[in-house]
């Protein structure tokens, strides 16, 4: 009884984990330069140009480096290479993030979803044009999402700027 339990538990918590960060993947080419396909900016922000250059790297749960990035890991890395101060994680990074509207966004600002029962349990970088990158889920690799897809427009809870 207690071993069924157990490992339902552990079922449970595996699966809770790997929908923290859950997507449709798209997956547009590697880009070098520092126009964002999408974007409609000639000039991106900073932190966009580097989640940009991490485009194809693989999900890792926890991870916050170019061998593998889980969602707030990425905002994480990105910022931290273009010299900003974020938090490591999605809760932080929202807790942190100067509120701003819809309407207000920018290409650099952070999209912050709710994928599973958490109040906040995605977080993605806005590149301009509806568009985003993100790192996804288990199994999946950094890659943009759209504003306009219809599971991430239901699960956009708040956006935010540093």
């Amino acid at each position: 009884m207690v071993k069924a339990t157990l490992q339902y538990l552990l079922l449970a918590a595996f699966v809770i984990l790997a929908s923290a960060c859950s997507s449709t993947p798209d997956y547009p080419p590697r880009t070098s330069s520092t126009s964002l396909p999408g974007s409609g900016n000639s000039v991106a922000h900073p932190g966009v140009r580097v989640a940009a250059s991490m485009l194809g790297t693989p999900y890792r749960y926890g991870g916050s480096n170019p061998r593998g990035f889980d969602c707030s890991g990425l905002v994480y890395y990105s910022y931290r290479q273009a010299g900003f101060h974020v938090p490591r994680t999605t809760r932080e990074q929202l807790r942190a993030a100067n509120r701003i509207t819809l309407s207000q966004l920018t290409p650099g600002d952070l999209l912050f979803f709710r994928t599973a029962r958490q109040d906040v349990s995605h977080v993605a970088i806005y590149t301009g044009g509806g568009r985003f990158i993100h790192a996804p889920s288990s199994g999946k690799r950094v890659s943009y999402g759209s504003m306009s897809n219809a599971y991430w427009k239901n699960r956009l809870i708040a956006a935010g700027r540093y």
